[in-house]
């Protein structure tokens, strides 16, 4: 017997585990070179492992829910057997793999079938608009949109509700989920990340004005030549590459008994998407005019909107800027993004009373925040970065000029 033993992919830097979400594959079923035969959850991404060959998936070594070191055995194919070498062991093994064919239809994207089959909708009954027909996520959202607007003809009548409701009326109390395995997989490198490092937080506030009026005098003038939208994270992209290169430990990473200094600046950008925030990186951002970094931001976030990030996309960040600002938040204490030794916090932007030359004027403020490792970082060096990115910011002449 010909047999391919696959084992979990190389999953980023820092990660060492993940959860099997989801079999995509039954045991005995057929498989194509590239396939996807399941997801794996890791604390960064959603991860699809295709068929490293074709033939029939003989054993699945791990169950769904099961968390896996990188490099661990996952399944085998057998190169040589046909189908029928091996069927579902018992009914409900057999239902679960109808259960898959008939939702993770092979035109649907997983998040897609995901989101379909969560909704009890048949990819049968939706239009993909990717390649090939394809369903996308997008796709997969309108229908489900579409079925919570279309009313249902055998729906009770308000009065008919109410008087169900009162006959039936449960007890009140908690309403318990299991906890997801993304989220135990976040849960659990959040706290070795606390436990495993002396980190600390600084504080800043920076005013606003200046970034402020620069970018609405030419944010239409910069829409039209550079086809993007100005916004305030390029700014701090850029701000915060010069102050790195002045303050190289906050660019720096331990590992083991040295230090790894980095001469370029690859920025992770904390971006949202359906299973949470995620953390592209902006590569070579040092080198980068505001448009450019502007347009790899929006493209990344997109990535991330569509659920096809993948790990080269989260990959080798040395610092990274996450903005709970655009959520409402005022002030936070922002996590260290292992293996990096420092994250900048950015927070929503409030007119405050500040004085000036000892006249009171208000003035758009936004509170900034450092955590940062104090095992390779000094107070000095965390309180210098960040009032330097303070003073770029407040001067955006110096910015522009590289000074």
């Amino acid at each position: 017997m010909s047999q391919v033993e696959m084992s979990v992919p190389e999953l980023g830097e820092s990660v060492s585990e993940a959860t099997v979400a989801r079999w995509l594959v039954a045991e005995g079923e057929a498989v194509e070179l590239d396939q996807i035969v399941c997801e794996l959850d890791s604390d960064k991404a959603s991860v699809e492992v295709p068929a490293e060959a074709a033939g029939v998936l003989v054993a699945r070594l791990v169950s769904e829910g099961e968390t896996v070191d990188v490099g661990s055995p996952l399944c085998r194919i057998d190169t040589a057997a046909s189908p029928s070498a091996k069927a579902p062991e018992s009914p409900r093994a057999e239902a679960e793999t109808d259960k898959a064919k008939s939702s993770d239809s092979p035109h649907a994207s997983p998040a897609a079938a995901r989101l379909l089959r969560e909704h009890d909708l048949s990819p049968a009954d939706v239009s993909g608009s990717g390649r090939g027909g394809r369903i996308t996520h997008a796709d997969a959202q309108a229908a489900v949109a579409s079925q919570s607007k279309a009313p249902d003809p055998a729906a009770p009548t308000p009065k008919a509700e109410q008087a169900s409701a009162a006959e039936s009326s449960p007890p009140s109390g908690p309403r318990r989920e299991k906890m997801s395995s993304l989220r135990k997989t976040i849960a659990r490198r959040l706290v070795a990340v606390k436990n495993e490092t002396a980190m600390l937080t600084t504080f800043n506030e920076v005013d606003m004005s200046a970034v402020m009026a620069l970018r609405s005098r030419y944010k239409t003038a910069f829409k039209e030549r550079y086809d993007v939208n100005l916004g305030f994270m390029s700014f701090f992209t850029a701000a915060s590459c010069q102050a790195l290169q002045a303050f190289p430990a906050v660019n720096a990473q331990i590992e083991g008994d040295e230090v790894l200094y980095f001469d370029h600046c690859d920025i992770g950008v904390a971006v949202s998407s359906e299973r949470g925030l995620v953390v592209p990186v902006v590569r070579g951002a040092e080198a980068m005019q505001l448009d450019e970094i502007e347009r790899e931001i929006l493209r990344l976030a997109k990535k991330a909107r569509d659920n096809k990030i993948s790990i080269e996309d989260l990959r080798g960040g040395t610092f990274t800027i996450t903005n709970g600002g655009v959520f409402g938040s005022m002030l936070s204490t922002p996590i260290i993004n292992a293996p990096q030794c420092a994250i900048l916090g950015l927070h929503n932007i409030v007119e405050r009373p500040v004085a000036i030359a000892g006249e009171v004027h208000i003035r758009p403020i936004m509170y900034l925040a450092l955590s940062y490792d104090h095992r390779l970082i000094d107070g000095k060096e965390a309180v210098s970065f960040l009032v330097r990115v303070k003073e770029l910011i407040e001067d955006p002449a110096r910015l522009l000029l590289r000074i």
